[in-house]
Formats: C-alpha cells, structure tokens, sequence
C-alpha cells in the first residue's frame, strides 16, 4: 500500500507545478502532462488508458479510503498525497468539486497513429475548433454516437485544456481522437475510401437525403466562417440542414449533433 504523502504549503514546488499545468497550455506541451479533476473524469481516464502519475486529494471533500479504492485497479500505482483545503481551492478549476486532482500523461493524436478497427467507419470531422465548450460538446456527442473517431483539423488549441475536459466530461478519454492538417486528413480520408460529406450552406442537399450507411466522414466548420474550400472541393457531396426561421446557421456541436444520429438513424444506431 502507498505511504501518503502530505502537502501543506503552497509554495510546495510540486503544488507549483501542478498549478502551472492547469494555468498553461506551455507547460502541458512542454511536459507531456496534464490535470484532471473530479472522480467520473478519473475513472474514464483510467478506462481510456491513460497513465495517471500523482493524485492529490483533500479529506475535508473525500476520503483516503475513497481515493486508494479508485486507485486500486491500475496497474501501476500513482504518488499518493493528501493536501490541505487551501491548495486543493488553489489547483482545482471546477466550482463544484469532488476533492481529487489527477496528474497524467497525454496521449499522442498523431493522425498516423490512429486505430479504427470497424471495417464500415463513421468518422466526424471539425475544422479549426477554437472554443472548448463547443470541442466539448462535439467530444460527448461522439462518444454518444460511439463513433470511430473525432479527427480535429488545422487546431491551435490544446486538447488538454481544463476546459475542454470539464465541457466534454471527460469524454476527451474516451473518444478516438486524431489532429492533423487539412490535406493528410483528406488523403487519408481517401486512401481508405471513406465518403466525405461537408456540412455547408451553399450547393447543398438537405443531410437526411444522403446515404450514411457506408464509410464515411461528416465535416464541419466553425460557425463564422464554415469549413474552408479544400473541403468543399474534395467532398462527395455537400450537406445542409434546412433553416426556417430568420438564421441561416445553428452551434456547430448542435449541427453536428443532428448529422450524426442520422447517420446513426440510417445504421440502425450499430
């Protein structure tokens, strides 16, 4: 069994460092770690396989017996330290807490790394993402929809933003998610013939009228500014859903919402 360690200073160099990595996304890329906080955010990134390194906790919000029984079933067992509700308030980023912060190692997204088992994929694309709350979103529609992977496209972003994890609850875990730019995800696309249809407002059929049933990837763009012509130019065919009332244009986590559970709808949801 683990010795808990306890930290009461906040000039501790660990709460430091921990601090940081929830502040800035420099020092996540610069470590290859990140900070997750609450208990379901915990267990899925153990079920996603992530390698969980510390896990500070404080008592005053919940147990050490609590904590060693989330920690029991990893293989290998992370730094274990208690601290005090003045550093907890300092590291954690959510309002409502649970009283443990997890640091772990993040995955590479490498789009040549991804693995997409299922012989008939359904795959969503999202260009130049910026805001975490919509990234969030689309990540908890597509573990939803148990797609075979989200892939981002020409992102600045950090995945591992605290905010992007607290918007998907902790979806970011469990979804096969994969960067890259615009044309090797489109060559990718191609090489393994997978149809690509692109959400768009112009030379458009309606999106109910379009065949899902076969490999294929739903492509959306930010909502200012749509995807971008690469896109257009290289789809199979271009998708709307129909306005009626005065805007042309919904949230693009909502869009794609709708997009996917028709393609889902037309496979039966298998």
């Amino acid at each position: 069994m683990n010795k808990v360690k306890q930290i009461s200073s906040l000039q501790n160099p660990l709460v430091k460092k921990v601090f940081l990595l929830k502040e800035k996304s420099r020092e996540r890329r610069k470590s290859g770690l990140f900070i997750l906080e609450g208990q379901r955010e915990f267990e899925l990134a153990c079920k996603g396989g992530y390698t969980i390194q510390i896990v500070l906790f404080c008592s005053d919000i919940i147990s050490e017996e609590n904590v060693r029984q989330m920690i029991d079933r990893l293989e290998k067992s992370p730094e274990l330290i208690e601290v005090s509700q003045d550093i907890y308030q300092k590291i954690a980023y959510r309002e409502s807490t649970e009283g443990i912060v997890a640091v772990a190692r993040s995955k590479n997204h490498n789009l040549n790394d991804i693995s997409i088992r299922n012989k008939n994929p359904l795959i969503l694309i999202a260009e130049a993402p910026e805001k975490p709350g919509n990234i969030g979103a689309l990540l908890r529609t597509a573990d939803a929809a148990k797609l075979d992977a989200v892939i981002i496209v020409n992102s600045n972003g950090d995945l591992y933003n605290p905010n992007i994890i607290r918007a998907s609850i902790g979806c970011l875990f469990t979804v096969n998610i994969a960067t890259g730019k615009t044309q090797e995800v489109i060559d990718c696309l191609n090489k393994n013939k997978i149809a690509i249809y692109s959400a768009t407002l112009t030379a458009s059929c309606s999106y109910t009228e379009v065949d899902y049933k076969k490999p294929c990837a739903i492509a959306v763009g930010t909502e200012a500014t749509g995807l971008t012509p690469e896109w257009l130019q290289e789809s199979d065919q271009t998708i709307i859903i129909p306005m009626q009332g005065e805007i042309d244009s919904m949230n693009v986590s909502v869009s794609a919402a709708i997009l996917i559970f028709e393609a889902k709808r037309q496979r039966k949801f298998l």
